[in-house]
């Protein structure tokens, strides 16, 4: 991800900035929001890998090991709470904001 800040060297009119501020702008990089919702779907396909393989391996399907249904658990279980970790910090950090007095 392109995480550079583009930089104009000559001093912007007022009509610019208003311009600016009031035009929506096109996303040239992924924002927060879909990088989460990425990460999301990331997780859920992860879990759902997961539970299929612990469905195969119930099933006694000899194509799949119970090492691999354990390990893709593992991965769906870490994806889970790191997503719940970064939910939790928003939470957070929007309940620091709202609480900020103006």
């Amino acid at each position: 991800m392109d995480m550079r800040i583009a930089s104009t060297t000559a001093p912007l009119t007022q009509t610019q900035i208003a311009r600016r501020v009031t035009a929506p702008q096109a996303e040239t990089s992924p924002g927060f929001s879909t990088a989460f919702k990425d990460a999301l779907q990331a997780v859920s396909a992860a879990q759902e890998r997961a539970s299929h393989l612990q469905q195969e391996v119930q099933l006694e399907n000899p194509s799949v090991s119970i090492e691999e249904a354990m390990v893709a658990m593992q991965k769906a279980q870490i994806g889970f709470q790191a997503a719940l970790h970064v939910r939790n910090r928003m939470v957070q950090a929007y309940t620091d904001i709202m609480n900020m007095q103006v």
